[in-house]
């Protein structure tokens, strides 16, 4: 296994990608789940699937289970994020020293959905219906991660994933 890696997920609208890029700028190895290892597929078996349109390009949007595996097992950076959600996350979620889980409240969801264009991701109605309402539910959302709240101003929540890092680092020296 790699020597640190984390995920840092959340619903739809959290600041994943953002959190990401913030990351990346700060010279971290941070790579975007969703634009890098993400795909249209099935979630138990991963193979690809053809012709997913709609709502239904949530249900299989996932991760290529050996790139993630690959990644972990690279050594060459002391810690890599992984910014993102997939449908197959337990296929590898246990490969991960932590979990990081954005969250924001309904308001601050909507206005970031809102600036999205019509042809991303939750542009569309019927897409944020169900953003909406995996909020609300958080059935998407892993159970014991450390939760980090992403209404704050971005270099903030970068910083608080950071020092949270860095704390748990203190802890595995011996």
């Amino acid at each position: 296994m790699g020597r640190k890696n984390y995920l840092v997920e959340g619903g739809s609208g959290t600041g994943k990608t953002s959190v990401c890029d913030e990351l990346r700028r700060r010279g971290y190895h941070a790579i975007n789940g969703d634009r890098e290892l993400a795909y249209q597929g099935d979630p138990e078996t991963g193979e690809p699937l053809a012709g997913i349109t709609g709502v239904a390009v949530h249900d299989h949007h996932i991760w290529s289970v050996d790139k993630v595996k690959a990644l972990i097992a690279d050594e060459r950076e002391a810690v890599t994020f992984f910014c993102g959600g997939s449908r197959n996350l337990a296929k590898f979620i246990d490969l991960f020293d932590g979990v990081f889980v954005l969250e924001v409240d309904l308001y601050t969801l909507n206005r970031r959905v809102d600036e999205r264009p019509e042809d991303e991701w939750g542009g569309r109605q019927t897409e944020r219906k169900l953003i909406e309402r995996l909020h609300r539910t958080r059935k998407e959302i892993p159970h014991g991660g450390i939760r980090i709240d992403a209404t704050a101003p971005l270099t903030r929540v970068a910083d608080e994933i950071l020092r949270r890092v860095e704390t748990a680092g203190r802890r595995d020296l011996p």
